[in-house]
């Protein structure tokens, strides 16, 4: 599936090909809340990094997170001018790259469940939904992107 997908100011945008489209997992961690801004959780999706095609490459900037005292080497994409934050690509695994699914302009399939990682990590203002359709995760979940979607048969050719 072809995502497109762009900053707030629009000075960038970009797109890219995605066979696990499905924003079906939030993470909770103080790194996805803090710099997506968010109310408590970031939404990333996966991608062929070499499919990424961006226009407005000057307004872009990167960031790496300090983890546990050390710069992580997994680069986060965000507009300068906007803050927007992007994607995310890490070069342990260079053939992905993870779009922030707040960011995609195409319209999203719904998942059938929702699953929360990171739970150890999240503030006590932030409720958690319960119930049928919510999985809970106190770090990182049984299944990857790719497994996820193979194991609800969402995953694309």
């Amino acid at each position: 599936m072809n995502l497109s997908g762009s900053c707030h100011c629009k000075a960038i945008r970009f797109e890219l090909e995605s066979k696990t489209p499905s924003p079906y997992m939030r993470c909770y961690c103080s790194i996805c809340r803090k710099v997506g801004g968010s109310a408590g959780y970031a939404i990333n999706l996966m991608g062929d990094a070499n499919s990424l095609k961006t226009e407005g490459a000057d307004a872009k900037a990167v960031y790496h997170a300090q983890i546990d005292g050390a710069e992580s080497p997994a680069e986060r994409h965000f507009c300068k001018r906007c803050g927007t934050h992007l994607w995310v690509w890490d070069p342990r695994w260079p053939d992905l790259i993870h779009p922030h699914a707040g960011v995609i302009d195409t319209p999203l399939p719904k998942p059938p469940e929702t699953v929360h990682i990171m739970l150890d990590y999240k503030p006590e203002w932030i409720e958690v939904p319960l119930g049928i359709g919510h999985v809970h995760f106190k770090n990182y979940p049984d299944l990857s992107i790719e497994e996820w979607h193979k194991s609800k048969g969402l995953y694309l050719s």
